[in-house]
């Protein structure tokens, strides 16, 4: 195996050992790791082309969420072309191979703010969504559960802020929900583009959950002040899953997520923009509470 040995290094014995098996002409070319969790990925030449090592170690939830993305939901996106397809796992070792997706990042580049980019992102998003439903009747009682827990992390909320978080969160009502497979972390940062083509990359937070939480981050981002990459993207989806009730709940559970999450990362930009989704859900509680008053 040659390789560029600082790349490869990061890999535990074993798991070099087993690359090893699959690649064995494989040369590390390029480190794509965020840095900010358990996995490590690696962009690779083999004899059989480019592709991506993905390793993860014991305390990353990435792998098992990733490696049943590509089992159970990637099936349409592969046969497209807009989704790598995996080549080689090793559960025990938590590694796994994929083909290398040809392209550039979405995000950074001048496709991040042209709304066909978004109207195909719609388009990929609903081939992923309408693939399967299920109903669970726990699902807002685990996320009540999950945004308490992170009010209970050491963050930089007020005080006050925080109290009225809890009062909310603790009010919530908890219906049944219907969940489909989401990506997790559907934003420009795993958009690949590649001669006006826009593929999908990184599955390490998919999931079964409401079809809705796949618009959070664009909603907290890049749909702000863009209403044509906004319009865009629910034209390509089809509808908008986003006036469904528990879309305010999520909005709630992601701005407090993200900010106690960034805190303790030491993401400072990150954490802002969790202190803003939380800033910009609470003035639109109250905006609710209040057309509720009018209407009672």
């Amino acid at each position: 195996m040659r390789h560029d040995e600082d790349l490869i290094a990061r890999l535990t014995a074993e798991q070099r050992a087993v690359v090893g098996e699959w690649l064995p002409e494989v040369v590390a070319l390029k480190d794509h790791s965020w840095g900010l969790t358990g996995t490590i990925v690696l962009e690779a030449l083999s004899g059989g082309g480019r592709v991506i090592i993905k390793a993860c170690d014991a305390t990353d939830g990435h792998f098992a969420r990733e490696l049943r993305a590509h089992r159970e939901w990637l099936g349409p996106w592969v046969a497209a072309d807009r989704a790598p397809r995996l080549r080689h796992v090793d559960e025990e070792v938590r590694l796994l191979v994929t083909d290398f997706v040809p392209g550039d990042l979405v995000q950074g580049s001048g496709a991040e703010f042209e709304p066909d980019t978004y109207r195909q992102a719609g388009a990929l998003l609903a081939a992923l969504h309408e693939q399967h439903v299920v109903t669970d009747e726990d699902y807002w009682e685990q996320e009540q559960e999950a945004a308490l827990a992170w009010l209970d992390k050491e963050h930089r909320i007020q005080p006050d802020v925080e109290a009225r978080l809890r009062a909310i969160v603790e009010a919530w009502p908890t219906p049944a929900s219907e969940l489909v497979p989401t990506h997790g972390d559907w934003q420009p940062r795993n958009w690949v583009i590649s001669d006006g083509t826009v593929s999908a990359i990184d599955f390490g937070r998919a999931a079964l959950r409401p079809a809705f939480t796949d618009f959070a981050r664009l909603a907290a981002q890049q749909f702000r002040g863009n209403r044509d990459l906004e319009a865009g993207f629910i034209e390509g989806y089809g509808s908008d899953p986003r006036l469904d009730d528990g879309w305010q709940r999520q909005r709630l559970r992601e701005a407090i997520g993200t900010a106690v999450w960034a805190h303790l990362k030491g993401d400072v930009t990150f954490e802002q923009q969790g202190h803003r989704m939380i800033e910009e859900a609470l003035a639109d509680e109250e905006a609710l509470a209040d057309v509720e008053a009018a209407h009672g």
